[in-house]
């Protein structure tokens, strides 16, 4: 969609709506499910720098993303010009999403965007988010309030040292200071001018509740020399109080087992998200990495054929969800559903068939092992002489078990019904994680697709930075082919396997 113009807060009669968000710390999953509803239909959303870039993500295909963002010295946007664009987008009768870091609410100037928006009359919503003070308590093991404790929280900014009245500041039992990393030094030396002790504990946590959280936790009288030493820079809060000290006790974030671990997930965007979610908790810094997309075979004759046939075929096999989902969608289209399939269906893995009979439909066979050969001999013994078999598959792949078919007298059909290609956003990427900054501890390969693909993005001399994690034999294969030291592969050919060979690595690893 097109750009929204910055007009003038005069204009037409407001048909639109705005919804002031809150997108939580930054741990995709802890946004609200109406906040992902809204993100879902929105037409236009403007985040701000400390909105999770994959929270941005989730918004609608169709709408317009913007930054509009600050820092404290570069602003993409002033106040005013951001005042501006929502209400002139909400005149176009469009729903605007504005997008902030934990809660609109706390330190987010939601309350100045809201009194701007009632001004002009334009219709509003505030959704809640999980403030940042909220994520740093959970994540960094300090609960804010404890009955032995303290019984009062003080939320404070330290982005005007001077205009804060510390003196009153200094005997409250918590504090939880946004916004004054930069200013430390000369905040510690406020309070404990007005009285509060230096022994204090404290502690400044970075990008709380993702997988590069950091924390230094010190006495409030060496924390900022403490800071400096270990080189932590904004955006981060710091926590003053006795709680600190319980720590040690109630962390069990940088427990988890790929805590510390930077894990590339190479699948398409359109799959990533559930093994994107299974390593951030398991602790890992997830960085999506989609080098593959899904498009339409490029002759679809094939199939078509096939599929004008299918009472003729015994056998209907799928070796990937994706052949599922884009066979059903082309049988659709051709006039055909379900009824018109044949009587035995056999999918490789666990995941193709779960897909099936969420469509109701009966698998007849799944092999042990999750690999065309181990699907063939499965196949050996059923009778397959003189029977045809309809394969439905990516467009290119490998030819091992239509070969092992017609070696037990089957007559295959092969129907690709997809095929992969490089998303344009890939080259980007792949340029952030190996050449504008540090290079992912883990790279993991769940096909050799995805194999190929990055083996085209990333030159070899970079990619041995990091290391490989495979999800199988063939996938192995494939990355070998292509220079790669592959150094971990799972026992159980699927994404769950992965993840607990990356674990049982890590750990080696710390070990």
């Amino acid at each position: 969609m097109g750009a929204v113009p910055v007009a003038e807060e005069s204009g037409p009669a407001i048909a639109g709506k705005v919804y002031l968000v809150g997108a939580g710390p930054g741990d995709p999953d802890l946004l609200t499910v109406r906040s992902l509803e809204l993100l879902r239909r929105a037409d236009l959303v403007l985040y701000d720098n400390l909105a999770s870039r994959e929270v941005v993500s989730l918004a609608a295909p169709h709408a317009e993303v913007r930054y509009v963002g600050k820092k404290r010295a570069v602003h993409a946007c002033s106040q005013g010009e951001i005042n501006r664009l929502m209400v002139a987008a909400a005149g176009a009768g469009r729903l605007v999403v504005r997008l902030k870091g934990g809660d609109p609410y706390v330190f987010g100037r939601g309350g100045e965007e809201a009194q701007r928006l009632a001004a002009r009359g334009v219709p509003f919503e505030v959704v809640p988010g999980v403030s940042s003070a909220l994520g740093v308590a959970a994540y960094a093991g300090l609960p804010l309030t404890h009955r032995d404790h303290t019984q009062a929280v003080t939320f404070v900014t330290g982005h005007d040292v001077e205009g804060v009245d510390w003196a009153s500041l200094a005997g409250r039992q918590t504090l939880v200071i946004f916004m004054g990393l930069l200013s430390l030094p000369r905040i510690a030396r406020r309070l404990i001018k007005h009285g509060l002790c230096p022994e204090t504990p404290a502690a400044a946590v970075r990008w709380a509740t993702r997988g590069d959280q950091e924390v230094v936790a010190e006495t409030l009288a060496r924390l900022p020399e403490e800071v400096k030493r270990c080189g932590l820079k904004p955006p981060a809060l710091v926590v003053i109080g006795e709680i600190v000290g319980l720590r040690h006790e109630v962390e069990w974030f940088d427990r988890l087992p790929l805590r510390g671990h930077s894990v590339a997930v190479t699948r398409a965007a359109s799959q990533a998200g559930p093994f994107c979610r299974q390593l951030r908790r398991l602790g890992a810094l997830v960085l999506p990495l989609p080098v593959l997309e899904f498009v339409p075979p490029s002759d679809w004759s094939a199939a078509d054929w096939a599929i004008s046939r299918l009472r003729n075929y015994e056998w209907l096999i799928f070796t990937s969800v994706n052949g599922v989902n884009h066979f059903l969608e082309r049988l659709e289209r051709r006039g055909r559903d379900l009824r018109d399939l044949p009587r035995r269906i056999a999918a490789i893995g666990p995941a193709t068939a779960d897909r099936l009979r969420a469509l109701h439909l009966r698998v007849d066979l799944v092999p042990e092992q999750y690999v065309a050969e181990s699907l063939a001999g499965a196949l050996e013994g059923r009778g397959l002489a003189g029977n045809r078999v309809l394969l439905a598959r990516a467009e290119r792949a490998r030819d091992v078990l239509p070969k092992e078919l017609a070696r037990l007298g089957a007559e295959v059909d092969v129907a690709p019904v997809y095929r992969t290609i490089l998303p344009d956003s890939s080259v980007g990427l792949a340029r952030k994680h190996w050449i504008d900054q540090a290079p992912p501890r883990w790279v993991t390969l769940t096909s050799s697709s995805t194999a190929r693909n990055l083996a085209a993005l990333v030159p070899p001399d970079r990619l041995r930075r990091s290391r490989i994690a495979s999800i199988g034999p063939v996938t192995t294969a494939t990355a070998r082919e292509f220079g790669m030291d592959v150094a971990v592969e799972a026992e159980t050919f699927t994404t769950d396997g992965l993840a607990r060979a990356l674990c049982e690595a890590a750990q080696g690893s710390s070990g």
